[in-house]
């Protein structure tokens, strides 16, 4: 049997953009091999958003870094090539994101400070307005800032995927038009579907799909439906952007916290902390990593093709990676980076 033929046999990666550890140095990292499925699995952990700086940041990591690299179910990766060597030897591949650009506290060279550090994703802003750009939440969103400008055009330098998430409608698709490389949405459903500020317009999905991007479908019960954290709501919306998109656009993530107890009781001491629109429905229910694992099922089963489902479950996330982290490293060997 040769080697192709065993290789096309391989169960499809499965890429989890953005799940969330408790934001503490002693969270539990070994949770995260609850991700572990033949084909391999590559899983985006947040460290860090508005609240944190620098130092939160940069603690975070070096205490994460270290315990995830004396776990030999995980794998820290830097490139694609590492992901795919932690698929081989059954290992859930590891990188960082951050849901904010807070932690920059303004210096825009901590870009490539975090990115060395494993960090691969950056939101703009989370929720609200920032120095950088507008959120989801704001009343009226006026779009990236010249800050904003520059900081897009240095995650392409650095090779630092920029992600729309959690930012307002103008500021994503500002995130769109000022992007060189590929933008996505990691962790964000369809507003068409449910009418939720969270989530995206489809002139947004749109957009990201025109830079090469990629749309991830989230599990959280709010964004998804009537608090409706189930494989066949997270479908639906799938559904929606495959037909607007097309399925080299879409992917899945979950958005999971692995702290959803503690985060829930927050929810129910401090409602103030939210607008309505998530505090309504009661503690709000996510879907686990198991539940994820169930997806790629359900996709064969609505009939969609094997193609479609292996570029959902992770090809298409994989895809934006090998682009957007190989232009960093591309620069950093040539030595074209900008100037500082």
């Amino acid at each position: 049997m040769s080697n192709e033929t065993v290789e096309t046999r391989r169960p499809p990666l499965l890429w989890e953009q953005h799940c969330c550890l408790a934001l503490e140095k002693h969270a539990d990292v070994g949770e995260l091999a609850r991700y572990r499925r033949p084909g391999g699995s590559f899983v985006s952990v947040n460290v860090g958003y508005a609240p944190h700086g620098t130092d939160d940041v940069t603690g975070l990591l070096a205490s994460w870094r270290k315990r995830i690299a004396a776990d030999d179910r995980l794998r820290l990766v830097a490139s694609v090539d590492d992901i795919d060597a932690a698929a081989r030897a059954g290992e859930v591949a590891v990188a960082f994101d951050l849901e904010d650009s807070g932690p920059l506290e303004g210096e825009l060279d901590r870009v490539r400070l975090f990115h060395d550090l494993g960090v691969r994703t950056m939101l703009p802003s989370y929720n609200t307005r920032n120095a950088a750009g507008g959120g989801c939440l704001d009343e009226v969103d006026e779009g990236l800032t010249a800050y904003g400008r520059a900081l897009v055009r240095e995650l392409n330098a650095v090779g630092m995927v920029a992600d729309g998430s959690h930012c307002g409608t103008r500021t994503g698709l500002d995130l769109c038009e000022v992007s060189q490389l590929p933008v996505v949405y990691s962790h964000s459903c369809m507003r068409a579907v449910w009418d939720h500020p969270r989530n995206i317009t489809d002139d947004q999905a749109k957009e990201c799909a025109a830079t090469g991007g990629v749309v991830g479908i989230t599990g959280v019960g709010i964004f998804l439906g009537p608090n409706d954290a189930s494989v066949e709501a997270l479908v639906r919306h799938i559904d929606h952007a495959v037909d607007l998109v097309g399925p080299e656009h879409v992917g899945v993530s979950t958005d999971y916290p692995f702290d959803e107890g503690d985060f829930n009781a927050m929810l129910e001491q401090s409602p103030e902390l939210y607008p309505d629109c998530y505090t309504r429905w009661g503690p709000i229910d996510f879907m686990p990593p198991e539940g994820l694992l169930t997806v790629e099922g359900a996709l064969r089963a609505r009939g969609y093709p094997e193609d479609a489902v292996a570029a959902i479950l992770g090809g298409n996330f994989r895809r934006v990676a090998a682009q957007v982290w190989q232009q960093g490293a591309s620069a950093t060997a040539v030595g074209t980076g900008p100037s500082r």
